[in-house]
């Protein structure tokens, strides 16, 4: 394995290390979002070298998965004259395969896209368990390493299996999307030397995905790559959408209607409010659905400040999706270099301050290392809500153990940030509405996370705490 290949995934790493090196069996999922890098974290650690390999077929038939699985049993080896008819008998022939490896050390069998496997009717499932319970698991030499993009199967029917599988699955590794910090490295190894400034307008539409970052071009400037991959006929991005949401979630227009509520109000909303905006029936298909988006971390539920788990909302958190949404989806005949004209229009301006919001969100690590809380215990909450001052909304709360709260305000721009007078006064109404409504006798510190900084006049005062998009691009604690 060359490290240098690698950005991020540093923990990833000494696990396989750890798990490759004990002396007995491990059976390993890797899972996380589609194109975030699971089959090459595997593929580069192992240099593509295993005992057994192989790969489900997508929306293929029991009878074609089998006869896959039979010639992969071929290519490594095995003595076996025809497809096995079941998978029982498919798995006693890679059992038969791994007895007949004599040396010394690991045998690695690496199964991916294993959800894909598992078609009606098949019983895919049950034979698996047997392979790794009734022998797999009995080894002190094996490695079984399956990966899948179709997250909630993972979480379903192994992670949560209360069956033949529960307590089996020990070693879990989630693939998480690149931070901002590892974004940067990754550009660079690329050649793509751009500001930080377009890393996080290019994160906004793509996020940390290696697969997009990969995409981009060292020999264009960001609006050229994003007009390239999104709005240039057949670009490699423009029917991207349609393919992540089937195979992620198979009959998938239920799905898209909760997501395309969700993407039209930035603040997220309830679980009533879905119902509301989308007409789906009542009942336990829209909490499994909201679940296996959440697993799949398209989507994010955030506890309402001061109702715990009672007010939950739901917010849409996957940039690929927002950006595709607003700017590509229905577009049938696009200005092929529509992101370099859409330069200065205000929805763009809009997009970006809404978006930038999702971006500190999921760097609540690095926004709190610069705030000097890191040690800190907090409740990470959003709040909208009324008194007899007026309504407000605000889209990040960090509650302390220490009885500050921050009141966040978030805002893109692409110089210092100018608080005038009425924004002043808009923001001491915001929390004088807040305290009203909580009855809250913490004491409440305006925090203002910007792109450049807050610029010190005659009201910059009222800020008594900063975090700047630089702060963003260290490392999490």
């Amino acid at each position: 394995m060359d490290k240098n290949l690698f950005v991020g995934r540093e923990y990833e790493i000494r696990q396989l290390e750890k798990y490759r090196d004990s002396k007995e069996s491990e059976f390993i999922i890797v899972y996380g979002r589609r194109r975030v890098g699971k089959t090459f974290l595997i593929k580069e650690f192992f240099d593509d070298k295993y005992d057994f390999k192989v790969t489900g077929l997508y929306k293929k038939p029991k009878k074609m998965q089998l006869k896959n699985f039979y010639l992969a049993l071929l290519e490594y080896g095995a003595n076996i004259k025809k497809v096995p008819t079941d998978w029982l008998e498919a798995f006693a022939e890679l059992k038969k395969l791994l007895k007949g490896v004599k040396e010394n050390r690991k045998k690695i069998v690496f199964i991916d896209e294993l959800p894909w496997l598992d078609t009606r009717q098949s019983e895919f499932l049950s034979a698996f368990e047997a392979f790794w319970n009734g022998w797999g698991a009995q080894q002190n030499d094996l490695m079984l390493i399956v990966c899948g993009s179709a997250t909630t199967w993972i979480t379903n029917k192994i992670l949560s299996d209360k069956g033949g599988l529960f307590n089996r699955a020990a070693r879990r590794l989630y693939l998480m999307p690149f931070t901002l910090q590892e974004t940067e490295k990754y550009l660079v190894s690329r050649g793509i030397h751009w500001s930080r400034y377009d890393i996080v307008e290019c994160y906004m539409t793509m996020g940390g995905i290696p697969y997009y970052l990969k995409l981009l071009d060292n020999s264009l400037s960001y609006l050229a790559n994003i007009d390239t991959l999104f709005f240039k006929r057949n670009g490699p991005l423009w029917d991207e959408f349609d393919h992540l949401y089937e195979t992620l979630f198979g009959s998938s227009k239920a799905y898209l209607k909760v997501i395309e509520a969700l993407a039209t109000k930035k603040s997220g909303l309830t679980r009533k409010e879905i119902l509301q905006e989308t007409k789906l029936d009542d009942n336990g298909m829209l909490t499994e659905m909201l679940k296996n988006l959440k697993d799949s971390q398209f989507v994010r539920a955030y506890n309402t400040f001061g109702y715990g788990e009672k007010n939950v909302v739901y917010q849409l958190a996957d940039y690929f999706t927002l950006f595709y949404l607003r700017f590509v989806k229905g577009k049938q005949n696009p200005d092929e270099h529509f992101w370099t004209h859409y330069l200065d229009n205000p929805a763009k301006s809009s997009w970006a301050g809404q978006t930038f919001e999702q971006v500190c969100k999921d760097h609540i690590s690095q926004v709190k290392k610069a705030m000097g809380i890191s040690a800190l215990l907090t409740d990470i909450s959003s709040w909208r809500g009324e008194s007899e001052s007026g309504k407000a909304q605000i889209d990040l709360v960090i509650d302390r153990r220490d009885r500050v709260t921050n009141i966040c305000e978030i805002k893109f721009s692409m110089s210092e940030f100018a608080i005038d007078q009425d924004y002043e006064d808009k923001l001491r109404k915001k929390i004088q509405i807040f305290r009203e409504a909580n009855k809250s006798r913490n004491a409440l510190q305006l925090s203002m996370i910007t792109t450049y900084g807050v610029k010190q006049n005659a009201h910059s005062g009222i800020v008594q705490s900063q975090v700047r998009m630089d702060d963003l691009f260290v490392a999490s604690e």
